[in-house]
């Protein structure tokens, strides 16, 4: 089950954290995987990491915000492989601070790279996908569905990403494209790890307990329990599963209360 043999996977933000751990399961199910990076040494190490245990993988730098840049690499991408069956939005901005801490270099960057990154993607592969086919995964948040404290532009960024993963799914479904999202609460992450050694330097352990306890099961998310739902999802045992969000947050949705 759950077998990726003979697809073309595009990870973007496969360089860290949850992509990494996404292009990894990806190319450990089959898949040919390019990772898409703005972190050129991270994208190669992922790679590296995947070709030592056999699998097929490729790191390119890319900025997602740069649309004839990613045009560019995904026209090369095809090009090679001849299609492209699973797509997965990944590559994403954090910003803490409510609407009056967020200045417009902040707002605009976070939209450019959460927002117009998503939308530059699904401009460039859409096309590619509508003869035969395939699976969108766009990575949301539960910041698109509940108010967190400082997370203005933030979460403005993840609801755009539920609104076009929607719009996606209903417009492409004739052509026989999935379009999903799934949406992390608090997952440990490099970028976790430096964003509490920043914030709250001498206390990383305290703010590491305090910040897993926000979740009713009590700890954060590995990235792989992320890429285990990202995979389904992608695979064709997902095949009747299109414009659907999916929590995946140790029920901090429903059960913080």
């Amino acid at each position: 089950m759950f077998s990726l043999e003979g697809k073309t996977a595009i990870v973007t933000g496969g360089g860290s954290g949850i992509g990494r751990a996404i292009a990894r399961l990806f190319a450990s199910q089959g898949a040919a995987v390019h990772i898409l990076d703005f972190d050129e040494k991270g994208a190669t190490t992922v790679v590296d990491e995947i070709k030592t245990v056999n699998g097929k993988a490729w790191g390119i730098k890319c900025d997602v915000s740069n649309q004839q840049q990613v045009e560019n690499i995904v026209g090369s991408i095809a090009l090679e492989s001849k299609t492209i069956d699973i797509l997965v939005n990944n590559a994403g901005v954090a910003h803490i601070g409510n609407v009056e801490g967020t200045n417009e270099e902040n707002f605009t960057r976070l939209f450019n790279v959460n927002v117009k990154g998503v939308y530059n993607l699904l401009h460039a592969v859409i096309p590619l996908m509508k003869d035969n086919g395939g699976a969108i995964l766009n990575v949301a948040s539960v910041a698109s569905s509940v108010g967190i404290p400082d997370r203005f532009a933030y979460s403005m960024t993840k609801g755009a990403v539920v609104g076009m993963t929607l719009s996606t799914a209903k417009d492409y479904i004739s052509h026989q494209i999935r379009c999903n999202c799934i949406s992390p609460a608090r997952v440990h992450t490099p970028f976790v790890d430096g964003f509490i050694a920043k914030n709250y330097p001498g206390k990383e352990a305290e703010m590491f307990e305090k910040l897993s306890k926000t979740q009713p099961v009590g700890r954060m998310a590995k990235p792989e329990e992320i890429a285990w739902l990202a995979l389904y999802l992608c695979s064709d045992e997902a095949s009747f599963i299109t414009g659907c969000d999916y929590p995946i947050d140790g029920g901090f949705i429903k059960l913080n209360n």
